[in-house]
């Protein structure tokens, strides 16, 4: 535990109250079931959202792309898939929407694994003209407007994707040949009037009407609901975080909302881009570097 951390925590009168590193049910996290040995490198936490046209569980979708993948959890919350792709070993985990529920995986996983990567993987509606259906984006940075997070850290905290997951999706995405865009991406709680959209019977108050433009002006690209989450408390707990979304609709072209469009993308790019981010992180290693470069790549490090 950090020192200034653990000089204010020696001051919480509840601490032999409430332990440490969660709840647990049979020695294993409660929520999500995991045994913390199970748990890959790299992890990537999905939504069950029928948005992104899912047949199965997505955590159970997505692991067929992995090899000798195996179902290690299932809570009534959150189900849990380890294997590996081309040498990473990778964990996805499917639970429910927001950002609070983001919060209790990320709890149990930073708290009780040594997995070094969180990435978000799922849909989003864009809101930028430059984004089109089928596109996919990759976030190097998020906007905090959902509540959670402002529960651990003040709003002007910066919501910032590792340069890493970046780097190693973008250069994914270009091995793939895909579509996809590199910018902000915006986390809300609502998805109705919070993000500009009336809600029954055309509910609006007039502050929501200019919700949308203020957006798109700063250039925010797309909006969903859990990245800012995953990047937040990964970055504050010293772990990489990022996020990578399919664009399903463009509220602000108008192009109608096509259930799981870009969404296999999305998923591809993610596995690859582990893929990728495994090889850097085996160049560090070899190389005694704390932080990629690409020197290490041109074997001049």
């Amino acid at each position: 535990m950090q020192e200034s951390i653990k000089k204010l925590y020696d001051r919480y009168d509840y601490a032999p109250n409430v332990p440490l590193k969660g709840l647990l049910i049979d020695g294993k996290p409660a929520l999500t079931g995991i045994d913390p040995a199970r748990i890959g490198d790299y992890v990537i936490l999905t939504v069950r959202d029928p948005l992104c046209d899912y047949v199965d569980d997505p955590a159970a979708q997505i692991a067929q792309h992995l090899e000798g993948a195996e179902m290690i959890a299932r809570t009534g919350m959150f189900t849990t898939y380890t294997g590996t792709f081309e040498g990473a070993r990778i964990s996805i985990v499917s639970g429910g929407s927001g950002s609070p529920e983001a919060e209790l995986v990320l709890h149990e996983f930073i708290e009780n694994t040594d997995a070094s990567t969180y990435v978000r993987v799922g849909g989003s509606g864009g809101m930028h003209e430059s984004v089109r259906p089928g596109d996919v984006v990759i976030s190097r940075g998020v906007v905090r407007d959902e509540g959670m997070t402002q529960a651990y850290v003040a709003p002007s905290y910066p919501a910032a994707a590792s340069y890493e997951v970046v780097m190693a999706f973008v250069q994914a995405a270009y091995d793939l040949g895909v579509s996809f865009h590199v910018g902000v991406t915006r986390s809300s709680d609502s998805d109705f009037c919070g993000v500009g959209r009336p809600s029954v019977g055309g509910y609006m108050q007039p502050r929501h009407l200019e919700v949308i433009d203020y957006y798109r002006r700063a250039g925010v690209l797309n909006g969903d609901r859990e990245s800012a989450a995953v990047v937040t408390l990964a970055t504050l707990f010293g772990k990489r975080g990022g996020s990578i979304c399919s664009v399903a609709d463009n509220i602000v072209t108008g192009e109608s909302f096509t259930a799981g469009a870009g969404h296999d993308t999305a998923i591809r790019v993610a596995l690859k881009g582990f893929s990728v981010l495994h090889r850097m992180d085996l160049e560090k290693q070899r190389a005694g570097q704390d932080f990629w470069t690409p020197s290490l790549r041109g074997g001049t490090a």
